[in-house]
């Protein structure tokens, strides 16, 4: 039987698969096999060398960026945030150091951009063993700060995209300070993520020091032109905190992963995999004040489901499993701060810090 995705030529198909073997042992031989025909295709489309220079380009940085990543993809990351034009020992670059040497001590790892400003506060505070720094060239040349600089989890990217997606796929927590265009582009695209399911939920916290009003005018803002107008609900405002405390900020990354471990999508369901299993008397309150969640059925506690043999390392963690509607992401996050809020079992106090396959990004069907 020839496979699904194809070079519609039996005997090249064949070849490929041998070619693979031939490069040694591969556990995801068939996905192989889909690059190299895609490969094939964009040779018999005729595509543009432009185009392929694009393409190539994309494939090779991809390839390194996920070999750096490899070695950690099981410990969680924050992401931080902030403008590169902000000096050493202003508030805000000194809130971001502390920040992040804060979430170290969590045990959570920090991915900045790799330059100056708060990217330097975010790897300074977290230290070098303990933090990556994905860079971009640029025309003007944006060097590695000196805390990164020379690391093997230094990255330089050409594509702005390619970098954001590694952010996107890397990250269990985004942490915004002070910034400019970028940095507003990084807080909307995550909440943009989030909001439309391409992304899953994850803490989203926006810093200033006190007596600023960086982010508060930034939200009021959204509460006056985007929730007063109908253009976001309600519900869309749990997809973020502003707060201007070290302190809260690092609580509210660390109280997401409190009770709540992961999530991913078997089939119609979304299953989350939790530190400790809920009581019958809390799965009978999450079953009460969220059934507007489910298109169907009810939430149902289980062991792991026999298609996430992917995920080994995780097996032993609790489900929840329940039939999502796949919109209203914000009440979602509720249902999530709902579950963290219930006493932790002392069976539960050793939380689970691996992070299960498969990174933030749901699977989508793959097009032909």
């Amino acid at each position: 039987m020839p496979p699904r995705y194809s070079t519609n030529n039996e005997d090249i198909d064949n070849k490929l698969f041998d070619l693979i073997d031939q490069n040694g042992p591969c556990e995801n031989r068939d996905l192989i096999h889909q690059l190299m025909v895609t490969a094939l295709k964009l040779a018999k489309d005729g595509t543009d060398r432009g185009d392929l220079k694009i393409m190539n380009s994309t494939l090779k940085e991809m390839r390194f960026t996920w070999k750096v990543f490899g070695p950690y993809r099981r410990h969680r990351k924050v992401s931080v945030f902030g403008s590169a034009r902000t000096p050493e020992g202003h508030p805000d670059y000194v809130m971001a150091e502390q920040f992040s040497k804060r979430i170290a001590d969590e045990g959570f790892m920090t991915i900045t951009g790799g330059g100056n400003g708060i990217m330097k506060a975010g790897n300074a505070g977290a230290g070098r063993e303990r933090t990556f720094g994905a860079n971009i060239r640029l025309p003007f040349e944006q060097a590695s700060n000196s805390v990164i600089a020379g690391d093997t989890k230094a990255i330089n990217f050409k594509y702005f995209f390619t970098r954001k997606l590694a952010f996107i796929k890397e990250s269990h927590a985004v942490v915004c300070f002070p910034g400019g265009f970028g940095t507003h582009d990084e807080a909307y695209e995550s909440m943009t993520l989030i909001q439309t399911g391409k992304s899953h939920i994850i803490p989203v916290v926006l810093v200033h020091p006190a007596g600023s009003l960086f982010w508060t005018t930034w939200e009021e803002y959204v509460l006056e032109h985007l929730l007063e107008t109908g253009l976001i609900s309600k519900d869309d405002t749990s997809l973020y905190l502003v707060t201007d405390s070290v302190e809260r900020a690092v609580q509210e990354v660390v109280q997401f992963y409190r009770r709540y471990h992961s999530s991913r999508y078997v089939g119609d369901l979304l299953v989350f995999r939790m530190q400790a299993p809920l009581t019958a008397e809390e799965l009978a309150l999450v079953n009460g004040e969220f059934s507007d969640l489910l298109s169907g059925g009810v939430f149902e506690q289980s062991d792991h489901l026999p298609q996430e043999v992917n995920d080994p390392h995780i097996a032993h963690l609790p489900r929840l499993s329940f039939r999502f509607i796949k919109r209203r992401f914000g009440r979602l996050r509720q249902l999530i701060d709902r579950i963290n809020s219930f006493p932790l079992p002392e069976m539960g106090a050793a939380c689970s810090p691996e992070v299960g396959e498969g990174g933030r990004i749901p699977e989508e069907n793959d097009p032909d």
